[in-house]
């Protein structure tokens, strides 16, 4: 039996797997991102309505909206009337426009939307696995991790190179020496 090859070996052929497959899985990743924007877009609105979340969300803009407009008047009121230095000096933080901040624990409008979309996004990637981009990418990270088991488990190079071939050609229809250009993924 021969000898494990060297981690140096190990890591060119590693990298060389990365320079392949990951230009391939990067761009079905974009595809499917958008896939993923336009479905989460869709399906936030759906769920929105669905569960009832828009009276909620609603309500609660306008309540923001009116509380920071009594906070403005409050800002304005308490500035105008620290008119001495003794009050500009006593003044607390919150009462000056460039220095007041809301408190983060408050749940926002923003809290309720994101909050619904990251819901509605994760059924839109459950969905966009069933798509024929959905089904390339997995199938490309699929190929990518069985190349590097490969690599991790082969004993020379030779052996390695014959096995890497054998996988990239009959998947990706390339040979293991050449650059792909297109992805071509096939069903069975």
């Amino acid at each position: 039996m021969a000898s494990k090859m060297s981690v140096r070996t190990q890591d060119h052929f590693k990298e060389k797997i990365r320079r392949n497959l990951d230009p391939l899985i990067e761009e079905q990743e974009l595809l499917v991102r958008q896939h993923t924007t336009a479905m989460t877009d869709k399906a936030a609105k759906k769920l929105a309505v669905k569960i009832g979340a828009y009276k909620i969300m609603d309500a609660l803009k306008i309540a923001e909206e009116n509380l920071k407009k009594a906070q403005n008047n409050a800002q304005s009121f308490f500035e105008k009337k620290a008119r001495t230095k003794d009050k500009k000096d006593e003044l607390s933080s919150k009462f000056d426009k460039d220095a007041y901040r809301y408190d983060e624990d408050k749940i926002t409008y923003e809290d309720c939307e994101e909050q619904i979309r990251k819901w509605a996004k994760n059924e839109a990637q459950k969905f966009i696995e069933k798509l024929p981009e959905g089904s390339k990418l997995a199938e490309l990270k699929r190929i990518k991790r069985v190349a590097e088991d490969q690599v991790m488990e082969a004993d020379a190079p030779s052996e390695l190179v014959a096995q890497l071939n054998n996988v990239f050609s009959k998947t990706l229809n390339i040979t293991w020496n050449e650059t792909p250009k297109k992805v071509m993924i096939s069903n069975g």
